[in-house]
């Protein structure tokens, strides 16, 4: 089985599309600046060490990893032109472009892939260093310009994993031998992207300038983008209107806004690009605190959050009441779990048989604007509600990850990224191996089931026709025992001038859409 045939053919086949598509109209125009809106300003823009959304939306356009993919979640050509599949399924050849340069002029080679993968990330990423523990035996150089994965048994999930945010190439001359979260260049990143830093004043903007030798001919179209900072998002909403921004990524502004800025005149809004992410908005439960460790409790919690309100008034429709751990776009996904509607008398029943004596609970918001402050506050009354006693905490991004990285919380909002398969982006919230400090996107509540570690490891390394039904065990499983408050399957529309073109040709849109967006 092979895979460097049908890669080299589909990179064909999307040449001959895009070039049709070119033909049929005006020729796209060279360069221009493009300006957009992140939020809130990214605490760094090392994506190999910080990967929270606003360093990803930014970062992903500055490093690069193998492989891109599409909105069907099918890998396309990067940093590796090609790509093979041993007939067993365990072994992995990727051979890399020979072209492709570091910001700083040295060349990508196989030294870097290796060093990214079985050095940097197996020390620093959270998501990766499980799977490479449990899934890689060892990573090769082949030659100068071709690596070799072996795996210590089949996994389909493997080749899902090559996107900027997850194996980040970073260069081993830049990191080799250095403390990699205390290295200066964190601060002034260097990768093979499409676009480079050139400044980052803060508070302001980010500054990102065409990468010239950048190895694809042609790309990127645009000369300059800045990220804007605007800390209020009725201020970002009123620089759209004005002109003075052209993109507003998903999320920069509230989404009772995005109607009324659809209307304005060269207005588009899209929800493309988030098919990688497939976030489930979220409550984390810290369960190593009081009565939230006993799953009555978090029963009740579940019954009490009136979900529907969450989708139609918070979220303005854009948003589907989840029904447990997967987003319905995620692979392998069921309903066929436990349902919690939205039931006050149910509450108060299981809190009254969990015990509860009325301590207060903590609940941290998400400081991510007013939406997500409105569902805090929707949460809390909730709650509250049903006989609760909350006790709302804020605090900036900053804080907000040491605080969830530190486990000091009872409650606390999330949006975790799914990433297309449960294996890459959901079993990290669950799995007691992952009960680590020092990240915000792990198994920070603490759970810990026996039963569910070995159903998830089972069915990441289980042939094709048998992960469904593993997965709907672990699914049916994880919804009675309510690790976490499961509250909706999220959309983040993104609001463009019409004339800004194919900046979401990806599965991950914007995260790494700098390559072939472009202006009319």
């Amino acid at each position: 089985m092979t895979r460097h045939l049908h890669c080299l053919l589909a990179a064909g086949a999307l040449a001959l599309t895009a070039g049709s598509a070119l033909a049929q109209g005006a020729p796209p125009r060279k360069g221009g600046v493009l300006h957009a809106i992140v939020t809130p300003e990214p605490p760094s823009l090392m994506v190999g060490l910080v990967h929270n959304g606003p360093t990803q939306t930014v970062a992903g356009n500055i490093y690069e990893s193998l492989l891109r993919y599409d909105e069907k979640l099918e890998p396309q050509p990067s940093l590796a032109e090609s790509w093979e599949i041993s007939p067993d399924q365990k072994t992995y050849t990727f051979r890399l472009r020979r072209n492709a340069k570091w910001h700083d002029g040295k060349p990508f080679t196989a030294d870097d892939v290796v060093f990214s993968l079985d050095v940097f990330h197996r020390a620093t990423h959270p998501r990766m260093r499980p799977i490479l523990a449990a899934q890689v035996d060892r990573i090769e150089k082949v030659d100068e310009f071709t690596v070799r994965i072996v795996l210590k048994q089949p996994f389909g999930p493997i080749l899902s994993i090559f996107e900027p945010g997850s194996a980040t190439m970073v260069p081993k001359h830049i990191y080799e031998g250095t403390d990699f979260r205390t290295n200066p260049m964190n601060n002034t990143p260097i990768g093979t992207g499409p676009m480079k830093l050139k400044e980052w004043r803060r508070g302001a903007f980010i500054h990102l300038v065409r990468n010239e030798d950048y190895y694809l001919p042609g790309k990127p179209s645009l000369d300059e983008v800045y990220f804007q900072i605007v800390p209020d998002a009725a201020a970002r909403a009123v620089a759209y209107e004005k002109g003075q921004v052209d993109l507003l990524t998903g999320g920069s502004v509230e989404v009772f806004d995005i109607a009324r800025l659809a209307k304005l005149p060269n207005s588009c809004v899209t929800t493309k690009g988030w098919e990688m992410f497939a976030p489930v908005g979220m409550v984390i439960v810290n369960l190593r605190n009081g009565p939230l460790a006993k799953k009555e409790f978090r029963q009740a919690l579940m019954h009490a959050i009136d979900r529907e309100f969450s989708k139609d008034v918070v979220w303005s429709g854009y948003a589907k009441v989840s029904t447990g751990p997967l987003n319905a776009k995620t692979k392998f996904y069921t309903d066929d779990v436990p349902k919690y509607p939205f039931d006050v008398k149910k509450a108060k029943e299981l809190i009254a048989k969990s015990g509860y004596k009325g301590e207060p609970i903590r609940l941290l918001g998400l400081p991510y604007g007013e939406t997500w402050s409105r569902w805090t506050e929707q949460v809390k009354q909730n709650l509250e509600e049903a006989g609760i006693k909350i006790q709302l905490e804020t605090s900036d991004v900053a804080g907000w990850n040491k605080r969830m990285g530190e486990w000091d919380f009872d409650l606390s909002f999330n949006y975790p990224y799914q990433y297309g398969d449960p294996a890459l982006g959901v079993a990290r919230q669950y799995i007691s191996a992952n009960i680590v400090k020092g990240s915000p996107f792990v198994n920070n509540g603490g759970y810990s089931n026996p039963e569910v570690d070995r159903l998830f490891a089972e069915a990441a390394n289980a042939p094709s026709e048998k992960r469904p039904d593993l997965y709907k065990k672990v699914q049916q499983i994880l919804v009675e025992d309510v690790p976490i408050l499961w509250l909706t399957d999220m959309e983040f529309p993104t609001v463009h001038r019409c004339s800004v073109k194919d900046f979401a040709t990806t599965a991950i849109g914007v995260n790494d859409g700098l390559r072939d967006a472009r202006k009319e």
